[in-house]
């Protein structure tokens, strides 16, 4: 076999390896030589795993002797280094963590393993996950394999540049803010974010916990949406894939096309998409209307009400009497904490407890609204991925800043709501664009079957 190996999407890859035509070391050794070649320029894996051909040589000769562990056999994966594995150095890009090699592999990465997968390495994040550029103190900038002078996204930008350049099939990512579905987008990859609760956190740092279990999940990373079902399936722990030939179901079902949220403007480019998106549905046989759902716009305010302060909390913990460790986001956070005064922490307590109130009965409304319209199609960022280092961006004159620009990812979050991002288009200089589809709590198989529906009819190259 070549390294065409690469280029296979994971479904494909695991046929192979089942019909024999190639084998688990075969695809190992394929997408090491592509990381050999094409990752300097990206800094996109920043750890190899040191047993991976010994793993994949382990599931050769037991397929050899007529034993599959699971759906996933042989299957080289990889890991977000926000993601605990046995045995492979997770720093979650920060120095207090350069060294870390956890001895225990987080919950969801047993799962797979269980299944048959191969880690093959850990992809870069922004320290400690936090904000939308993945740069840190340990390893550095992760480019767009579309453009190196932009941003892969972040926090999972070194899972969706890997997957990209065809570094790996398929991988685990994980978001609280868009962070699988910003990167996806921005890299021309599909992502999903599943409903909060349907994949453990357990071994995710950040930890998912006190307002943050809300919002915060763990979910697959890949270049084609069947794959994505194939690996949420085992992530979620259920037996089997839920089949995507339920698109039939779809038929007649109301869709809100969601462009404009009466906050954020979108570039016309992110639009068009849209369009394009809508006009794939309507030919499919699926009632796209024109309907602001209720709460949508809602998102990012509540976004920082309930996850913001949570977030840097935890960092502010983490590094306390370790502040020359953090680099310069991080430390950003940290001189915040400085300035705050005993009565903006009481009062910060007081906005918590009333967002999550507020919370409650948005969600209520909108999950009411959406038993007549279970899916919503919307941008996933109001652009396509921005330069390096920008702090803000402007859309049809309007400046805005970074956060404000993926707003139409928060409300997934915010809400607890399936999301699934794929890429549709590009731009005249050849940048991804991708659209997200948003549907009801634990739907996430509708959710995938209406973007597989897209992905076979955009033919995104």
């Amino acid at each position: 076999m070549t390294d065409d190996l690469t280029s296979e999407s994971a479904t494909a890859l695991l046929q192979l390896i089942k019909t024999h035509t190639a084998s688990s070391v075969e695809i190992v050794e394929a997408h090491l030589r592509q990381i050999e070649q094409t990752n300097p320029a990206l800094n996109a894996i920043v750890t190899i795993a040191p047993d991976v051909l010994e793993r994949a040589r382990e599931r050769d000769r037991e397929l050899a002797q007529g034993s599959v562990r699971g759906s996933l056999h042989g299957l080289p994966i990889t890991v977000k280094d926000t993601i605990d594995t046995a045995s492979i150095r997770t720093t979650r890009g920060s120095r207090l963590f350069a060294g870390n090699v956890p001895a225990k592999d987080a919950a969801v990465v047993e799962r797979l393993k269980t299944a048959g997968a191969i880690v093959l390495g850990k992809t870069n994040v922004p320290e400690m996950a936090f904000p939308y550029e993945t740069d840190n103190p340990v390893f550095g900038r992760t480019n767009n394999p579309h453009d190196l002078n932009r941003t892969s996204g972040g926090s999972s930008g070194g899972e969706a540049a890997a997957i990209a350049a065809k570094l790996s099939p398929a991988g685990v990512g994980s978001d609280l803010s868009g962070s699988i579905r910003v990167p996806a987008h921005f890299c021309g990859i599909a992502g999903l974010k599943p409903t909060a609760g349907a994949v453990p956190m357990e071994g995710h740092l950040p930890q998912a916990v006190g307002p943050l279990s809300l919002g915060a999940v763990i979910g697959p990373m890949a270049r084609h949406i069947d794959d994505l079902a194939l690996l949420f399936a085992v992530m979620a722990g259920k037996h089997e894939t839920e089949s995507l030939e339920r698109e039939r179901d779809l038929i007649g079902i109301r869709v809100a096309s969601l462009v404009d949220d009466e906050v954020t403007p979108v570039e016309d480019d992110i639009a068009g998409a849209i369009l394009r998106a809508e006009r794939i549905l309507q030919e499919a046989g699926l009632k796209v209307i024109k309907e602001r759902p209720p709460a949508i716009g809602d998102g990012s305010r509540l976004w920082i009400e309930l996850f913001s302060e949570a977030a840097k909390g935890q960092i502010r913990e983490l590094y306390r009497c370790h502040e020359d460790d953090a680099g310069a986001a991080v430390s950003l956070v940290l001189q915040s904490d400085h300035q705050k005064s005993f009565a903006e922490r009481i009062n910060f307590a007081e906005m918590l407890a009333a967002a999550v109130v507020e919370r409650e009965r948005l969600r209520e409304r909108l999950l009411r609204w959406m038993r007549d319209t279970p899916l919503i199609l919307a941008p996933a960022s109001a652009t396509v991925a921005f330069a390096h280092g920008a702090a803000r961006i402007e859309v049809n004159g309007r400046s805005m800043s970074i956060f404000r620009s993926c707003a139409y990812s928060h409300a997934a979050n915010v809400f607890g709501l399936p999301a699934a991002v794929l890429p549709v288009t590009r731009t005249r200089e050849g940048l991804p664009i991708g659209v997200q589809l948003i549907g009801r709590p634990a739907e996430e198989w509708r959710v995938l079957a209406a973007a597989a529906m897209i992905e076979r009819q955009a033919e995104f190259e």
